[in-house]
Order: structure tokens, then C-alpha cells, then sequence
């Protein structure tokens, strides 16, 4: 086995796992499609191991491959984590800080990442939405460096966690419709309107379906999306209405015409937070971003709502 593994190397490796297609991950290492190859083959040389299976196209790794992905993954964090600390005791970070965001707490990602610009004013921010799933499959894999997730028995192991603020629920509806001059909305009421809802792979669905569910409710939604703005893209002139989350609305607002009305509430509001990886020594990042959230005060913003 050699000795001369180059990190580079490893990096096109990452690039290869996370696109599945030797193009896309060449374009994403902004290098050539034979200068990728060479480098797999020469990696596989250096460990005395086959990592990829190979036909006509790329066909997935092999048992030995997907180990040396795996640890692949863990060299980099740490060979990044590295550079970020000697940007540290530089007195400034550049990194790109990377949080993947359930798309019903988008909206409060720039409470976030103001702050830590503010302290960093080197640095930049990556928000990405994505599932709660699919948060922490990139936990695990250090693509991303903090999620903003639901903090309940869907949280990801092996995580540490900062809550943020509890999840209650308004009906956006028309202005002129009935059920906004009620003081509170009944979720068999708000079933029968033409709602614009998130998709089933998304937390937030699951639990307006469990919402649903206890005031024995079936409902067939008008439109399903995968992001909050799309959801509002439905709203405006359409007399559709959704279930929102009270943190979508110091940013977004309402749509022009439409009021807000509390649902009923059944069982615990759920919890959001800020979550990253319980590791030693801990990501710079992560910590600068915990460090970060700990001092938010977002349920104070949302309390109007």
C-alpha cells in the first residue's frame, strides 16, 4: 500500500460519491473528466483496493469503496476544520458557513446568519432546504456544518442541539373568508378550503397530517410544493389558503389580502433548533454558529404572531 495519498485525491473521491456520475463530479472539481479518473484509479492504486465499480458508466462503490468514502469524509472535515482554525488564530474567519434548513424554518435563517456575519464579517453563509432526512444524512456525511431541523424523535443521532423557538401554527386565507373572524380555526374547518401545502417528504406535512388526523380529518391539498415560497406563489388571487408556520411570517409577511388565525392546537408545540455534530474536537464553524444561536432571542420576534 502506498503512502503518498494526496488529499486531493480524496476530494475528487467526495465529489464522485456526492454526484454519482463522473461529468458532473469532474465539473464540480472544475477539472476534466480523464484528470478525475486518473485520480480515482491512481487512489485505488495507492490503497491496493477496487473503491468504484465501473461499466460503461459509474455503477456505485464498492464494500471497500464505500469505507474509504466514509473515512474520506472525516480527512476532509478535518483537514477544512484545520484551515478554519488557523483562519481563527489569524483573528478572522473566511469560510463559507453551511446550514441546511427545513424549509419551514428558512424564513428564520437570516436571524442567524446576520449574527454570525456581524461577528465574522470574512465569512459567508450557504442555506440550502432540505428535509429533515435529508439534514441529517448531510450531518453525518460533513457536507454541512449545522442544520435547522425539528428537535423531536426525528432528530439526528449523534448530534448536540441549541432550541430556537416552538412551532405554532396560523390559517392564511383570504381576508373575506369567514373563518378568519373566528378567534381560533378548527382543523376540520380549515380542511375543507383549497390548501397549499408542503410535500409528504417534509416534517412539517407530517405533522399537519397528524393535526388532521386527530380531529379525525381526510383532506386531498390543492397544491403540494416543496418550499415556502412556492406555497405563497399559490395564494395571491387564487382563494387558496395554508397552514403556516408563525416563523414564515416576520419575514414573508402575508400575502397582499389575506389575514392570519391560530389554529387549534393538539399536543406539544413542536421544537426547532440548531443542530451539528457532537465531535471532538468540535467543528470551528459549528461552534462559532451554537455559539450564535444560544444568544438568539427568535421567539421574542414571533410573539406578535
Amino acid at each position: 500500500m502506498g503512502n503518498d495519498i494526496q488529499l486531493q485525491h480524496l476530494d475528487y473521491l467526495l465529489a464522485l460519491a456526492a454526484e454519482r456520475h463522473f461529468g458532473r463530479a469532474a465539473a464540480r472539481c472544475h477539472v476534466s473528466q480523464p484528470t478525475l479518473s486518473v485520480a480515482i484509479r491512481r487512489l485505488e492504486k495507492d490503497l491496493g483496493i477496487v473503491i468504484v465499480q465501473r461499466g460503461h458508466r459509474f455503477e456505485g462503490f464498492t464494500e471497500e469503496g464505500r469505507r474509504v468514502v466514509a473515512w474520506a469524509q472525516r480527512i476532509v472535515a478535518e483537514r477544512d476544520d484545520m484551515l478554519t482554525d488557523i483562519d481563527r488564530m489569524r483573528g478572522r474567519l473566511t469560510v463559507t458557513a453551511r446550514i441546511g434548513a427545513i424549509p419551514t424554518a428558512v424564513p428564520v435563517s437570516p436571524f442567524i446568519s446576520a449574527e454570525f456575519l456581524v461577528r465574522n464579517p470574512a465569512a459567508s453563509v450557504r442555506i440550502e432546504a432540505l428535509s429533515s432526512r435529508e439534514i441529517a444524512r448531510r450531518l453525518a456525511d460533513f457536507e454541512i456544518d449545522a442544520g435547522l431541523t425539528y428537535l423531536d424523535d426525528e432528530a439526528p443521532p449523534g448530534t448536540r442541539s441549541v432550541e430556537l423557538y416552538r412551532e405554532r401554527y396560523v390559517l392564511l386565507a383570504p381576508a373575506d373568508h369567514p373563518l378568519v373572524a373566528a378567534p381560533e380555526v378548527a382543523w376540520v374547518d380549515a380542511a375543507r378550503l383549497e390548501l397549499c401545502v408542503l410535500t409528504t417528504t417534509m416534517r412539517n406535512r407530517r405533522i399537519l397530517d397528524a393535526n388532521m388526523a386527530a380531529e379525525g380529518v381526510q383532506y386531498r391539498p390543492a397544491v403540494e410544493a416543496d418550499s415556502v415560497d412556492a406555497l405563497y406563489a399559490h395564494l395571491t388571487g387564487s382563494g387558496r389558503a395554508t397552514i403556516a408556520s408563525t416563523a414564515w411570517l416576520p419575514t414573508l409577511g402575508l400575502p397582499q389580502g389575506f389575514s392570519a388565525r391560530p389554529m387549534v392546537q393538539h399536543g406539544a408545540q413542536p421544537a426547532i433548533g440548531l443542530v451539528v455534530l457532537d465531535r471532538v474536537p468540535a467543528s470551528i464553524v459549528a461552534s462559532a454558529l451554537v455559539e450564535v444561536a444560544a444568544g438568539l432571542n427568535i421567539e421574542g420576534h414571533l410573539d406578535g404572531w
